[in-house]
């Protein structure tokens, strides 16, 4: 197959059907339908390969998609048998920092899951996940004697929850921890799919782990 046929460099389309569709709509084409496994497979390949991509989101430069994969019949195939509707695809949720996209590390996760363990510092990283700094307003000299705040987002409600005000950025750190144990397994009682279940698990016991031994938390 000649290389500009391939979707982003190494995607083969053997769909066999049209993978959307389109009216003229004032002289001009517009998409009133695209084939979601197509869909997913081509966001797939661009999170993967596509350089404009990178430059964006330069954490998927070294990612990759399996061989089976690359044929867009093999990954609708997968996609099929899972349960996906309304659903992200996510490749590090069951292997931590895993960068290979395939049938064995690829799960479809709620949105509302993949905010929960999506880590986030309100733009900053100077200090540990879920704490940020108060600045009193009169400046270094008048620092509150508990600037460090520790926050948590409520994926189950969607809003911020604020847990408290504390003396060093470790002891707000744990305090977010404690309380991401306590969603995490609040998720845990919810969730009925295997596959999912064994990924928070993995997350839960990572949490537990870097409470038990006062350690700071940088990734799920």
């Amino acid at each position: 197959m000649r290389k500009e046929r391939l979707v982003y460099g190494v995607g083969i389309n053997d769909a066999g059907y049209p993978i959307d569709k389109k009216i003229l709509v004032d002289g001009k084409w517009k998409k009133v339908w695209e084939c979601p496994f197509y869909r997913r497979w081509q966001h797939m390949l661009e999170r993967c390969y596509s350089p404009k991509y990178h430059e964006k989101f330069p954490t998927y430069k070294d990612c990759t998609v399996c061989e089976d994969w690359k044929y867009f019949s093999k990954f609708k195939k997968w996609m099929e048998s899972q349960d996906w509707e309304g659903k992200h695809l996510d490749k590090d949720f069951l292997v931590e920092d895993n960068k290979v996209y395939s049938p064995d590390t690829c799960v479809f996760i709620l949105p509302e899951l993949n905010t929960f363990i999506t880590k986030g510092n309100g733009g900053t990283h100077k200090y540990p996940i879920g704490v940020h700094y108060m600045k009193h307003p009169k400046g270094d000299g008048n620092e509150y004697p508990n600037p460090y705040r520790s926050s948590i987002s409520d994926t189950f409600v969607g809003k911020c929850l604020k847990l408290g005000c504390f003396r060093t950025p470790e002891q707000a750190h744990k305090a977010y921890l404690i309380a991401k144990l306590a969603y995490c397994e609040g998720w845990i009682e919810r969730t009925k799919e295997d596959k999912v279940l064994t990924g928070l698990i993995r997350i839960k016991d990572k949490i537990k782990y870097h409470i038990d031994n006062n350690l700071e938390l940088t990734s799920f």
